[in-house]
């Protein structure tokens, strides 16, 4: 009789102390890096090099990114967590292939990398054109100054290979991402130098938000873009100054959750979609490109 408690006893210990293993098993804390190749909700698929993890975002994960050599960190937007990114997670394992994120860091130059990739350009023009004029400059110093000969070759050297890295990482990453369906998108236009949202785009963006909302894992991408009258830098700050009155409106009017909204970055007078020789063409292309995303995966496909 009295073995026989022992042994339940025994088998009642066993049972709490793997129960307990399982619990810890989930609530372990996390640290993966990797990089986003899926953006679907509120949830980011990240490629490491153990395989792939799926890293679930809520209302208190924070989006980082380091400021300076020290320990200070800039708060973003989950906005920019887009597909291309590398970042580090640190959360809540709840499997071996699911992390609950407490926060998430990325690096300045990883973002614009992922910029690059979603603008289709390698590298974008603006990068192109700082390059250009790095090399002209020290054409100029050659032609004043012989003796600065060697070290003006050496960075139109090292400008080259900074041009050729780039395109060889974006090309690498491009390679690397999911594919997506548009499933709705629209055309924001603005008047010349402004950012404002009209009442007419409004009413579309309002329509646009209310179907995306009854779709299972939707992604709302926003695109800034400006004609090319001006400079190409007051255009850049043009262009983003747009794409955050959209998501802006989309945030606070339309109720679009923040998780659920991805921002490339500012494009400028890139890719423009029609001619800026004409005020129709310029007009065509002061634009914020909205679309509806679905990961071919969660639509489907």
């Amino acid at each position: 009789m009295y073995s026989k408690r022992i042994r339940v006893l025994v088998g009642l210990l066993t049972m709490c102390f793997v129960a307990l293993l399982s619990a810890n098993a989930q609530g372990d804390k996390a640290k993966i890096k990797g990089l986003i190749t899926a953006r679907t909700g509120d949830t980011i698929v990240l490629k490491t090099t153990d395989g792939t993890v799926t890293v679930t975002l809520d209302d208190d994960t924070k989006v980082q990114q380091p400021k300076g050599l020290g320990v200070r960190k800039t708060t973003m937007s989950a906005a920019v967590l887009i597909p291309g990114l590398k970042v580090s997670v640190d959360g809540t394992s709840q499997d071996a292939t699911h992390v609950v994120a407490k926060s998430i860091t990325f690096d300045k130059d990883d973002l614009q990398t992922a910029e690059m990739i979603q603008a289709g350009l390698t590298p974008t023009e603006q990068k192109v054109a700082t390059n250009q004029q790095n090399i002209d400059a020290n054409k100029q110093n050659i032609e004043a100054n012989k003796q600065g000969i060697d070290a003006n070759q050496q960075n139109i050297a090292a400008n080259k290979a900074t041009i050729d890295a780039n395109a060889a990482e974006t090309s690498k990453r491009f390679s690397e991402l999911s594919e997506y369906d548009t499933k709705d998108q629209l055309d924001v236009h603005f008047a010349s130098g402004s950012d404002k949202v009209s009442a007419g785009d409004q009413a579309a963006l309002n329509k646009l938000a209310h179907n995306a909302v009854n779709l299972q894992g939707y992604i709302i991408q926003v695109k800034g873009f400006a004609d090319s009258s001006g400079n190409a830098a007051m255009n850049q700050k043009l262009s983003m100054e747009r794409a955050q009155s959209v998501i802006a409106y989309l945030i606070q009017n339309c109720n679009v959750p923040v998780r659920h909204i991805v921002a490339p970055g500012a494009m400028g007078e890139v890719a423009p979609v029609a001619s800026n020789e004409t005020k129709s063409g310029r007009s065509e292309n002061r634009r914020v490109e909205v679309k509806v995303l679905l990961n071919k995966g969660v639509a489907g496909t």
